[in-house]
């Protein structure tokens, strides 16, 4: 028996949004870390809550300097150049 497809939409109930957000947020770390080992390649993924809390991950580790050095990396790449990647990517 296999899993049900969900339908993506808001989810109403405060308490089972807040665990969906908690289960999927941790989830979508363990992706990033996966890629980073994997593929050897440096990952930064930033998550705000609707509270406004911040949660990140980087494959540095705790290390904030790495984080710091990815964002300006990403900051120097350009918006055409990342929307330029973005199209070749869903093509």
């Amino acid at each position: 028996m296999g899993r049900r497809k969900l339908e993506i939409k808001r989810i109403k109930d405060k308490s089972s949004r807040l665990v969906a957000f908690s289960k999927r947020r941790t989830g979508l770390f363990k992706k990033a870390r996966q890629l980073s080992v994997l593929c050897d390649v440096d990952v930064s993924v930033v998550v705000f809550s609707d509270s406004g809390k911040l949660y990140d991950f980087c494959s540095g580790g705790a290390n904030k300097s790495m984080l710091a050095s990815i964002t300006f990396r990403y900051k120097q790449y350009g918006i055409s150049e990342i929307d330029e990647g973005i199209s070749r990517a869903s093509c």
